[in-house]
């Protein structure tokens, strides 16, 4: 019964595939985000501002350019917005920023719920940028200096240490206790030790960055180094490998998935210490800026150096992410038994 069953199935005609109407290419979401900013343009220029920000306009312009060109892709669907791409991705961000943005508005910039100097509407930032350009890009240059200066140190260094350790007993002797001792301290506690060894305070903040950044980074090489199943070593050495052989050809390529580990989480552990290591006497960056402007309890200048602070971050580690899979291509499809 099952078999002639299974052959009367099979004898029917496969229908058809069914069509896509044109309503279901059309983005849903992308129009709640476009009617979500188009309402924070209306929150912008609905009430009166409780004090004079000149980029008034220029916000409640831009938030009606977005809000109509996302209403224009999902009107359009797939022939501006394939269901692929990273726009209907981050279109529920988009919905959430938008409300969020309405929200902040009205909380600060026209009913006061949130009371200045503390809190800063989106257009009292945008005066910051406008008004303090110069001041903020030389920060940004100095912070870009003393921080790639620290990590390249911290990343160094703490690449060739975990490595030693993995690979060296005697290394492994002497440098996990040090290990185990300094990498719990936090780095505002070596500040005494830093202003009488270091001669400079570039130098000094540049220890502080390396230091932050070097511990994840020398545990994680460490584990990957100590991962490694010594019958690949026993294999090489068949074929007449030496240690520098097993080293650049065996140990680094299977500890580079942890190595990346510890980078991710020494760029982190960098920007964390960075405010504490441009405390040291130095007289530009994003964390002398933020300092000087708490101390004029400016915070609208606080956020933005935040602002920028956050998104130098969050471009560094997609740089990190790029640079990873670039490297670590060769891991996709592996199978491992």
């Amino acid at each position: 019964m099952q078999l002639s069953e299974a052959l009367v199935q099979a004898s029917l005609p496969i229908p058809a595939p069914a069509q896509v109407s044109s309503t279901s290419t059309r983005w849903s979401v992308g129009a709640a985000a476009g009617l979500a900013w188009l309402l924070a343009a209306a929150a912008t220029l609905g009430w009166p501002d409780l004090h004079e920000w000149q980029s008034t306009q220029a916000l409640a312009t831009f938030e009606i350019l977005l809000g109509a060109s996302l209403l224009s892709v999902a009107v359009f669907g797939r022939r501006w917005n394939p269901p692929d791409s990273r726009l209907r991705y981050w279109g529920p961000w988009l919905v959430a920023l938008g409300f969020l943005f309405t929200v902040w508005e009205l909380a600060v910039a026209k009913f006061g719920w949130l009371p200045r100097p503390f809190f800063a509407p989106p257009q009292g930032i945008v005066d910051v940028y406008v008004e303090d350009w110069e001041r903020l890009g030389t920060c940004v240059l100095h912070t870009l200096r003393l921080w790639s200066t620290g990590y390249a140190f911290g990343i160094s260094i703490g690449a060739i240490a975990g490595m030693a350790i993995g690979w060296s007993t005697r290394a492994a002797y002497w440098l996990r206790p040090l290990l185990k001792v300094i990498g719990p301290v936090p780095a505002n506690a070596w500040l005494p030790i830093v202003f009488f060894v270091f001669p400079t305070t570039f130098s000094g903040s540049v220890f502080l960055i390396a230091l932050a950044s070097g511990i994840p980074v020398t545990i994680l090489t460490w584990s990957g180094v100590a991962s490694v199943d010594k019958a690949l070593y026993d294999v090489a050495r068949t074929h007449g490998a030496d240690n520098r052989f097993l080293i650049r050809h065996v140990a680094i390529p299977a500890a580079l998935p942890h190595l990346f580990v510890g980078l991710f989480m020494g760029l982190y552990n960098s920007f964390a210490v960075l405010v504490v290591a441009e405390l040291l006497g130095v007289k530009a960056g994003l964390g002398w800026y933020l300092q000087w402007s708490t101390g004029w309890a400016a915070y609208g200048n606080v956020h933005a150096a935040l602002l920028i602070m956050a998104l130098l971050c969050s471009g560094l580690v997609t740089l990190l992410f790029v640079v990873r899979d670039h490297l670590l291509s060769w891991q996709k499809g592996l199978v491992k038994w």
